[in-house]
């Protein structure tokens, strides 16, 4: 997270990880591109006005055409 919710936003915990890199981990190889972390799921903290703005957003950053998967969205308290 960069910065403090401004009114009307909120923090959205968003678990993400790559279904590419933790198919190759499964058979003991790596990705190309991305680190083996990506296997498991990482999590991000997005400040954004809803939680589709918050997919939008890692969606954005982290496109699915590359494998990459959100797992779950949740809004936190600051």
């Amino acid at each position: 997270m960069l910065h403090r919710p401004l009114d009307g936003e909120f923090v959205y915990e968003v678990s993400i990880y790559n279904k590419d890199v933790r198919s190759l981990v499964k058979e003991n190889q790596s990705h190309n591109v991305f680190d083996d972390h990506w296997a498991d799921c990482q999590l991000h903290d997005v400040v954004a006005q809803d939680e589709t703005e918050a997919r939008r957003m890692v969606g954005e950053r982290y496109p699915a055409g590359d494998g990459f998967v959100i797992q779950t969205v949740k809004q936190t308290s600051v």
